[in-house]
């Protein structure tokens, strides 16, 4: 394979399979950096963006922003790095260091966003990546790949509203969704020091979240259980996608409580406890690129991990059919075998 050339993965427009695609690499900017994708994690923002359900996707496309992998080339202006570091990538792969947002420190909430992610111009689901070197973060030695991997997406969606609102040991915090944001949401608010109850649609997880570190678990559409949970919680972090009793859940929180999205989930509700009750309703959009950091070294030094399950790269279509099914446990972690992924690409598309 040519240097100039990137295997990779790619729906030709919303809602197909992936197909082998062979791309042209992009040139290197001053700041950018090209990185060989070893690990790449599965994350339901992928199945969204195949799907274009947020209407912001190019096709086609390279989905895959959980990605780990070594520094192969650098632009003349990239300080920090070398060829060879091992480097982890979240969904931004870009900012326009321009706008009132970056100036801020903010460049995960940039103007330009639509144009940042790191699947412009083609994502993780592939041989490699090319990104502002700013935002490839080196890892901790000892951390696996496939736990950085889910890391930098994962981690960092669920680590800052936590760290903003949910530090304490008196703190009560409701995780709703039991699946690859809530678990780490369950370890992250435990290490933190708050009392974790994890809410979940699936009974059949409670010994997998008390494992993860939950005091408690209430199944979603246990009405009894979840009248007994009234005024419980000071924060409930919203992980899941859909399916909702959100007036339920309101009911849940304490007066001046907050519910946190950080999933995409439709909202429907009525105000009346939202407003009687002084309650705020809060999206948090990931981490910038310090809390990125700081993520890191707290989940390194708290042994905080995604369980994962690994498959390798030319079986993306059946790890995006099991996610779509919602029989990942709890993250998938795609993993780049050259000499299986030049196999995949000399089959017949």
């Amino acid at each position: 394979m040519s240097p100039s050339t990137i295997l990779g993965f790619a729906a030709r427009a919303a809602g197909q399979s992936l197909e082998p695609a062979t791309l042209e690499a992009p040139e290197l900017g001053d700041h950018d950096v090209r990185v060989s994708v070893t690990h790449c994690g599965l994350c339901y923002t992928d199945i969204h963006a195949i799907d274009d359900r947020l209407g912001v996707f190019s096709f086609p496309l390279v989905p895959g922003h959980e990605i780990v992998g070594h520094v192969s080339a650098l632009g003349d202006a990239v300080s920090g790095l070398k060829e060879g570091d091992r480097v982890g990538i979240g969904w931004q792969g870009r900012s326009c260091m321009q706008c009132e947002w970056c100036l801020n420190g903010d460049e995960h909430l940039c103007q330009d966003i639509v144009r940042c992610g790191t699947w412009t111009p083609s994502g993780g689901f592939a041989s490699a990546v090319t990104v502002d070197g700013r935002f490839a973060c080196p890892l901790p030695a000892a951390m696996p790949s496939e736990t950085a991997a889910v890391l930098m997406c994962a981690g960092s969606a669920v680590y800052p509203p936590l760290r903003a609102y949910a530090t304490g040991p008196s703190r009560q915090v409701g995780v709703i969704g039991v699946g690859g944001l809530g678990h780490l949401a369950i370890q992250f608010a435990r290490a933190l020091g708050c009392q974790v109850t994890a809410i979940s649609s699936s009974p059949e997880k409670e010994d997998e979240a008390r494992a993860f570190g939950a005091c408690d678990f209430i199944v979603a559409a246990d009405t009894e259980a979840m009248g007994q949970a009234e005024y419980r919680f000071d924060l409930l972090l919203c992980t899941a996608h859909g399916g909702l009793a959100w007036e339920t859940l309101l009911m849940a929180l304490k007066k001046n409580g907050r519910l946190v999205l950080v999933a995409f989930p439709w909202l429907a509700l009525d105000s009346i406890d939202l407003v009687a009750h002084q309650l705020s309703i809060t999206g948090s959009f990931m981490a910038n690129r310090s809390t990125m950091r700081e993520m890191l070294t707290f989940a390194h030094e708290h042994s905080i991990a995604p369980q994962v399950e690994l498959m390798p790269m030319s079986r993306v279509n059946e790890a995006v059919q099991r996610l779509r099914e919602n029989r990942a446990r709890y993250r998938i972690v795609l993993v780049n075998d050259p000499d299986e992924a030049r196999t995949a690409f000399e089959r017949p598309a």
